[in-house]
């Protein structure tokens, strides 16, 4: 079973920066794509971030360009999510998700995805 654990949220004030990791279990991280969502309260899971199983082709959605950044580290299966210029409408539960099929590229679409995290909380005061 793979498993995906998310880290690194927190409180922090607008302006402020957070980098989220994600860990996901197995041996075969490196042949996936990965991505990023995120659920604020009372509204439906939306897409942040997405990159290809070869760690290029980066998608953001418009209210994160130029602040969010997704990267990864096969070497320790992780995934990551750099998040600066941080701003109250930020808040959310953020969810890594890992892509249901092999060597493809980033898609902006939940049902590309087939295993996620459990989630990390990110609270950005104003």
């Amino acid at each position: 079973q793979v498993q995906l654990v998310e880290s690194g949220g927190g409180l922090v004030q607008a302006g402020g920066s957070l980098r989220l990791s994600c860990t996901v279990s197995g041996r075969t991280f490196s042949r996936y794509a990965m991505g990023w969502f995120r659920q604020a309260s009372g509204k439906e899971r939306e897409f942040v971030a997405a990159q290809s199983w070869t760690g290029g082709n980066p998608l953001y959605t418009d209210s994160v360009k130029g602040r969010f950044t997704i990267s990864r580290d096969n070497a320790k299966n992780t995934v990551y999510l750099q998040m600066n210029s941080l701003k109250p409408e930020d808040t959310a539960i953020y969810y890594c998700a890992r892509s249901a099929a092999v060597f493809t590229g980033p898609s902006m679409n939940r049902g590309a995805y087939d295993y996620w995290g459990q989630g990390t909380q990110v609270t950005v005061s104003s």
